[in-house]
Formats: C-alpha cells, structure tokens, sequence
C-alpha cells in the first residue's frame, strides 16, 4: 500500500458473517480487501490485495490477548512484524485513542476521536425506534492521525450512510514514504474494534 492516491475509501459489506471491508484509492482502484473472521476468540485480521482473496499481503494479530490496552502486530507477506497499534484502555473509555508503533517499538503517530459526544448521541438515538434507522446519516464520528509534534497526516470520518458503512479517509498532511502501510494498517484495525464498540 506504498503511494496511495487519497482519498481513500473504507466499504463494508453488509451481506457477509465475517467483518469485511474493501478499501479503494482516489482512481477507484482497490488497494486492499480486509477480512476479520468472525466468533473468533483471539483477533486475526487478513489483508488481501483484493476481493479474489488469492494473496495476502498483510495480517494484524493481537499482540495480548483479553488486554485491556491491547497491541496489534502488523506482519507482512512472509510473517516478518513491522510495527503495531495500541488502543489505550483507560484513556479510550471516553474518546477512542490508538498509538502507531514502528518496528523499533517506538510511537510514531496516534489517532484520535475528534467529538466523542457524536458516539454517544448515535448510541442513544440508535435506540429510540424508527429514529434510529437513521442516526447513519446524524452523526457521523471522525478520527485524527497525529505525528508526535501534533500535526494532522489522515483524517478518517465515517460518511452518511443508511448502514454506516461507508467511512473515508484524507491527507492532512505529509508522512514518511515507509509510513503508509502502518498508517493504512492501523486505521483498519481501529475502525474495526470502534465499530464493534458501537
């Protein structure tokens, strides 16, 4: 996922058992097809380089498992880890909060929830019957990768949607040219955990 043309777009499918997604650049080129099986007790994510799911280029598997600040490794094609993302327990409970990792084991970025009071009011509204078919389009969170010197790279906000299942992401800023697959890779594996979180 080297050069990548933004923005990107992060579609899930709404008429599958596994928690997939398909992820496609500026040209509507897919870059990436990421599949999370579901009912399994300890996380492993697949990332095909497409839909036909005949090469895998990348998976992210828990670091710790049942951790409330859990880590998530990132390995390529030959099993070979090249950094991680982080979800801070404690510092989440309110506002989603991830630290990208290099394969130093040294934080190179973080993510952020813009409003967290946009999850809440999707949370409640979700529940009131009929209104809530249509928090899709109401409240739509939005999330930050910041270097270490506070400066914005990507934001990913989920687009309106009837199933809220449309997010997309845009560059703010410059990174590191061998910044973009941990980048790309943590923002997957984030999106995937806050969705389960509601």
């Amino acid at each position: 996922m080297q050069n990548i043309q933004f923005p990107v777009k992060f579609q899930f499918k709404i008429s599958s058992f596994s928690n997939d997604f398909t992820a496609t650049d500026a040209t509507g080129k897919t870059i990436a097809y990421v599949k999370q099986k579901m009912f399994k007790f300890k996380e492993e994510i697949k990332i095909y380089s497409n839909e036909s799911k005949t090469k895998i280029n990348y998976s992210i598997k828990a670091d710790k498992w049942l951790d409330f600040s859990a880590a998530y490794a990132f390995k390529d094609e030959n099993g070979k880890e090249f950094g991680k993302v982080a979800r801070k327990g404690w510092r989440s409970i309110w506002k989603a909060h991830y630290d990208i990792i290099d394969e130093n084991q040294k934080q190179q970025y973080n993510i952020s929830e813009e409003n967290p009071w946009v999850k809440v009011f999707d949370s409640v509204l979700g529940e009131i019957p009929i209104l809530g078919m249509f928090t899709g389009y109401l409240f739509n969170p939005s999330y930050m990768v910041k270097d270490n010197q506070g400066k914005p790279i990507i934001k990913l906000k989920k687009s309106a949607s009837f199933f809220g299942r449309n997010f997309e992401l845009s560059k703010q800023g410059e990174m590191d040219s061998d910044d973009d697959d941990r980048i790309m890779l943590g923002l997957m594996m984030m999106i995937l955990l806050e969705r389960r979180r509601g």
